[in-house]
């Protein structure tokens, strides 16, 4: 008789998860009979209790809002980059109850934007990189940057003040970051290599409609990662691609951050191309839900 072993998605709300698409995928492909991959939702403050009823046949958790900062306090091992970001996505139980912490988002932002990268035909260095936004994935964002060789990137903010906890976390991870106001970006990024927008879709609206209204013309190897995938294009990215950067939505990050956590908790390779299939199938050949 197969055991059943479980890994599931926590968050709150969590209905609209892909994750379950990519982990399922990912089970099939590598023929991980009674593998099982859910979504739960679990309330703002609740997670401890969850966890506690967490036996030895679950493989690991993707943590998503809003329990990023509390899957760390809830670890009995954090691992180091988890801890220089400042929050943990997935959450590992070991034999003899104890419990890490990682963090899978600084890969999964990397390996988009080597794809992306390569997909305009450039494998050379980073140079220079702009962040939009300073909420919870800029963090993961800036380390990725700086793996990548970027390590005095450019971030838009609408206010200074909300960018204090990005701000402690560039220090711990020895990236020089200069911030500049939100309404001022797209003076920035029409230099950069690279740009990772992070706000709330429609938050860079303004910023595309100025981009489309220059008449500026991008290299190819000038490449845009947006974290927004529905609805899909975002100005931003139609005003981007019409200027001839290269554009990515932002699944091409959760597939990679994804399959590095299928690695972490089934210590398979994960089936990268699988999970690419099944996602593109769910989103639609647009980029977005179907």
């Amino acid at each position: 008789m197969t055991t059943t072993r479980w890994a599931a998605v926590v968050g709150d709300p969590v209905g609209h998860s892909l994750s379950p698409v990519l982990h399922s995928a990912a089970y099939r492909e590598l023929r991980l009979d009674g593998y099982r991959y859910d979504a739960v939702r679990v309330p703002e403050g609740e997670l401890g209790t969850y966890l506690a009823g967490l036996d030895e046949r679950w493989l690991g958790l993707s943590v998503t809002m809003p329990h990023k900062k509390a899957a760390l306090a809830a670890a009995d091992v954090v691992e180091p980059l988890a801890a220089t970001v400042g929050a943990a996505n997935t959450l590992l139980p070991q034999p003899g109850g104890l419990l890490v912490a990682a963090n899978t988002d600084v890969y999964g932002v990397a390996e988009a934007v080597r794809e992306l990268r390569r997909a305009a035909g450039t494998t050379g260095r980073a140079v220079s990189a702009v962040v939009l936004g300073a909420g919870g994935t800029a963090a993961a964002v800036l380390a990725a940057l700086a793996e990548l060789g970027v390590t005095a990137p450019i971030v838009c903010v609408r206010s200074s003040a909300r960018a204090a906890d990005l701000m402690q976390a560039a220090h711990r991870m020895g990236v020089d970051v200069t911030l500049r106001r939100f309404d001022h970006a797209a003076r920035f990024v029409v230099d950069a290599d690279v740009v990772v927008q992070t706000a709330v879709a429609g938050a860079a609206d303004a910023v595309a409609a100025e981009l489309a209204g220059s008449g500026l013309r991008l290299r190819p190897d000038q490449v845009l990662l947006d974290a927004i995938y529905d609805p899909w294009p975002t100005e931003l990215a139609r005003a981007w691609g019409e200027a001839g950067g290269g554009v990515a939505p932002g699944w091409l990050m959760l597939l990679h951050q994804a399959a590095e956590q299928v690695r972490l908790m089934t210590g398979r390779p994960a089936p990268v191309e699988a999970m690419r299939t099944a996602l593109v199938a769910r989103l639609g050949d647009d980029g977005t839900r179907s």
